[in-house]
């Protein structure tokens, strides 16, 4: 099995990957049929690599996606659950995942909470809750497989303790009561990047910057370490997924022993 070595560091993963025991999600009986197709729908530690953003998204598209799967990457820089939806980004999402329904199985990936979570966006953890109960709700209605997945950890770290500061606890807990309401498929990102960062600490950790004083947005070698972290938490929480979504063994063999690995 792939992802055997260093299977001590990533002993939780099945608890960080796993769906929630409410309503199961309908779809499709048979997903072996047709390739999966992924939606990546998120802020900017979703989004393809630019001067004001960058995420975990194109590593994990460009990298780990074989045996005829794809995916788009419609992280939008900035976004919230609600501008995601009002500026039309959530409504093309929906869209490109009606369209592939006639030669992919449809995969919506949904993370947001980095800016959700700020004081002027006037939007509180019950209803970032409602907006992504809405999400799952809408995605099956395509259908196709919603998989919430929680807020990539920043990279700084407390000078006292010289661990991460966990500052997302609040977005990540609405993210799995969504989860919980709707028994959708969850991958604990949040929880899985936070314990590799501890890992490897604050210097090598600060390698994935998109520049040297940005510890949110990741590079293109970051976005590769990270988009296979999410790839090995989605073979954990979809195992039917494996044969598609196959993490680099070099890269899966680092994150399972909480060791850095930089492209």
């Amino acid at each position: 099995m792939l992802f055997s070595t260093g299977a001590a560091f990533f002993t939780s993963l099945v608890a960080l990957s796993t769906s929630a025991t409410a309503a199961p999600a309908p779809g499709p009986k048979d997903k072996s049929a047709k390739p999966p197709a992924f939606f990546l729908a998120g802020d900017s530690t979703t989004a393809v690599q630019a001067e004001n953003g960058g995420g975990w998204g194109d590593g994990f598209l460009n990298t780990t996606l074989k045996s005829g799967a794809t995916g788009t990457n419609y992280g939008h820089n900035g976004a919230t659950t609600v501008s995601f939806r009002d500026g039309g980004d959530w409504a093309t999402v929906l869209a490109a995942a009606k369209n592939a329904r006639s030669s992919y199985e449809p995969y919506v990936t949904i993370q947001f909470g980095h800016n959700d979570q700020k004081p002027e966006k006037n939007i509180s953890m019950a209803k970032l809750t409602a907006n992504l109960v809405k999400f799952v709700n809408e995605v099956r209605a395509v259908p196709a497989t919603a998989i919430l997945v929680t807020s990539l950890s920043r990279r700084r770290f407390s000078t006292s303790t010289g661990k991460i500061n966990e500052n997302l606890a609040d977005v990540t807990a609405a993210t799995k009561e969504a989860a919980t309401k709707t028994g959708a498929k969850i991958i604990d990102l949040n929880a899985a990047s936070t314990k590799y960062l501890n890992a490897i600490g604050p210097e090598n950790a600060a390698t994935y910057n998109l520049n040297p004083t940005d510890f949110t947005h990741l590079n293109s070698q970051g976005s590769v370490v990270f988009g296979n972290m999410v790839a090995v938490l989605i073979d954990e929480a979809l195992p039917e997924l494996k044969q598609h979504v196959v993490p680099v063994t070099k890269i899966a063999t680092a994150l399972g022993k909480g060791e850095y690995y930089f492209a």
